[in-house]
């Protein structure tokens, strides 16, 4: 059976090789065949193509032929010798009538001329009218620019007159203040009182106006006083002096530099973040000053650094802190920039993909606006310029975006954090405004 079944399988798959190629051979006939269709159907078109021109070939030579016959029978009657001899009158009559026939073919091409000499083509018309109608487009947008034009002449000119009346409203102003104003103090005497000379003054007054120069020559003026005192008088035990000033006698004058008061006060800062804030500020200054210099010196220390604090306003690392420690400002104040200088700087480091400490400005204008979206296009760039851009750079320019954080020994930021912190005071300042006003209109 076996034998039987491969027996049957040989003769099945010859078959099947047979039938593949006869259905190979169909196909070829197959694609043979629509060959030829194809090519019999553009004989087919050849020819189809062929007798139409040989019809039109053929009406002209019948309309030839025909023409010719017409011409000979014409020339067959005008040589017959039987034309001569027909009536007079009726060859009179017959020129008589195409006369008259002449006559009015004539008048009525006359007024066809007349009718009809002034009109143009149809395609010079249409051409005519394609063109109107372009410049007639061209005029409605020509009369919508005018229009558009005319209304932001007519603003630039209110403006212009807004303008015009502030400039006069000012100049009356200017004209007021230079006549009841007092002369400009002449700063350059104070070079010779200062301790340190010219250079020293100079160097303090670089940017400063008048009202800061005041505050310097205080400062100044304050400063070598304390250093002159060896002993503060103590203020006693009243309510209206704080926890940390209570004190009968007199208590010793420590004497540090600014730096120390700086470092001092910058540890102090530390310490009270770090911890719970349990106690009130004045408690945990004073604590703060026992731990460190002992319970013996902790009142004289804590004279010394009131004194410093109260004297030197420029300096922002004491006068935050002396605003904190008398209640004139929350804690809460010094935390948040704080921690906005500290999430700023973060956001500027995740954008330094290249971990090199350089942004682009164009990055870190995107930082600034993705990180205070609240802030205003004018305070955005107030904070670049502080950092170090100008109208003038190009977009591409490195900045080294941790030199903005930087503080120098006596704990002053630099300038674009300072102008960081002057706009979250001139926007709480504006929001507490705002807020009374609110209020004021309720009640």
């Amino acid at each position: 059976m076996r034998a039987e079944e491969k027996h049957e399988i040989s003769l099945l798959k010859k078959e099947k090789m047979n039938l593949l190629k006869l259905i190979d051979k169909n196909n070829e006939e197959k694609i043979s065949l629509q060959s030829e269709v194809t090519k019999l159907r553009k004989n087919l078109a050849e020819e189809y193509l062929h007798y139409l021109s040989e019809r039109d070939a053929r009406k002209i030579l019948i309309a030839d032929l025909n023409e010719l016959r017409y011409q000979r029978e014409d020339m067959s009657l005008a040589q017959s010798p039987g034309i001569w001899g027909e009536d007079p009158v009726k060859l009179t009559l017959a020129l008589k009538m195409t006369r008259q026939d002449l006559t009015r073919t004539q008048m009525e091409l006359n007024t066809m001329k007349a009718n009809f000499g002034d009109v143009v083509p149809r395609r010079d018309f249409e051409m005519q009218e394609k063109t109107n109608k372009d410049l007639q487009e061209q005029l409605d947008t020509l009369r919508a620019s005018y229009e558009e034009v005319r209304k932001e002449h007519e603003i630039l000119m209110q403006l212009h007159m807004s303008t015009l009346k502030e400039r006069d409203q000012f100049f009356s102003e200017l004209q007021e203040i230079q006549r009841t104003s007092t002369p400009r103090p002449d700063w350059t005497k104070c070079e010779d009182v200062v301790a340190g000379g010219p250079e020293r003054w100079q160097m303090l007054a670089e940017g400063k106006n008048s009202d800061q120069l005041v505050d310097v020559l205080l400062e100044e003026i304050g400063s070598g006083l304390l250093r002159e005192k060896d002993f503060f008088p103590g203020l006693g035990y009243g309510e209206a002096i704080p926890a940390f000033l209570r004190f009968h006698g007199l208590v010793e004058n420590k004497k540090p530099s600014k730096k120390d008061v700086v470092n001092l006060l910058k540890d102090a800062w530390k310490e009270r973040l770090a911890e719970e804030q349990k106690e009130t500020f004045p408690d945990f200054f004073f604590n703060f000053l026992e731990h460190r210099f002992g319970p013996s010196d902790a009142m004289a220390w804590a004279y010394t650094i009131f004194e410093n604090i109260k004297i030197f306003h420029s300096n922002e690392v004491m006068s935050q802190f002396y605003a904190v420690l008398m209640g004139k400002r929350s804690e809460n104040v010094y935390v948040t920039q704080k921690e906005t200088v500290a999430q700023l700087l973060k956001e500027m480091t995740n954008a330094d993909s290249q971990n090199e400490g350089l942004l682009t400005m164009e990055q870190f204008n995107t930082v600034l606006k993705s990180t205070f979206p609240l802030k205003t296009e004018e305070q955005i760039q107030e904070l670049m310029e502080a950092g170090g851009w100008h109208p003038s750079s190009s977009n591409a320019d490195l900045l080294n975006y941790h030199s903005l954080f930087m503080e120098d020994e006596e704990g002053q930021s630099e300038p674009f954090v300072q102008k960081l912190w002057e706009q979250y005071m001139d926007e709480k300042d504006e929001y507490l405004q705002q807020l009374k006003q609110e209020l004021g209109i309720e009640l």
